[in-house]
């Protein structure tokens, strides 16, 4: 069912963008007034207008059928699982941590900074100072 709703959703989508783009412009009759307007009867004294516009009346309420009848058929499609040969993974629940004993320093650790003191150096005290 599926396979045959998709095709004549295929052929009704075609029909309708080949419907809308055979259908004239706004700015037609303005066209016809300067003497272009014997070029319409192909589809009778009248025109297509009236032709095209049921035919796009019609072409898009199937359009719309089809559209609605394969968005219920993917929603209520029942069928295996692209997932049946993977097993499901075995949760393992984390143990608490147990406390451990404060790192003891080693030599192999960087040492610690010393800390800055403010002591003047000989050459510091011979500079001039700023005028």
């Amino acid at each position: 069912m599926s396979p045959l709703l998709i095709v004549i959703h295929v052929i009704v989508c075609i029909a309708l963008i080949m419907i809308v783009l055979l259908q004239t412009g706004k700015g037609t009759d303005m066209g016809a007034a300067f003497g272009g307007g014997s070029s319409q009867t192909l589809f009778g004294s009248t025109g297509a207008s009236t032709f095209l516009s049921k035919a796009t009346t019609a072409a898009a309420i199937i359009f719309m059928l089809t559209s609605l009848g394969l968005a219920y058929m993917s929603s209520h499609k029942t069928g295996d699982s692209i997932m049946i040969d993977t097993e499901i993974p075995i949760e393992q629940h984390a143990e608490p941590e147990k406390s451990l004993p404060a790192q003891e320093k080693t030599s192999k650790s960087a040492p610690e900074p010393e800390p800055a003191t403010q002591t003047q150096t000989p050459e510091s005290s011979k500079e001039s100072p700023k005028n």
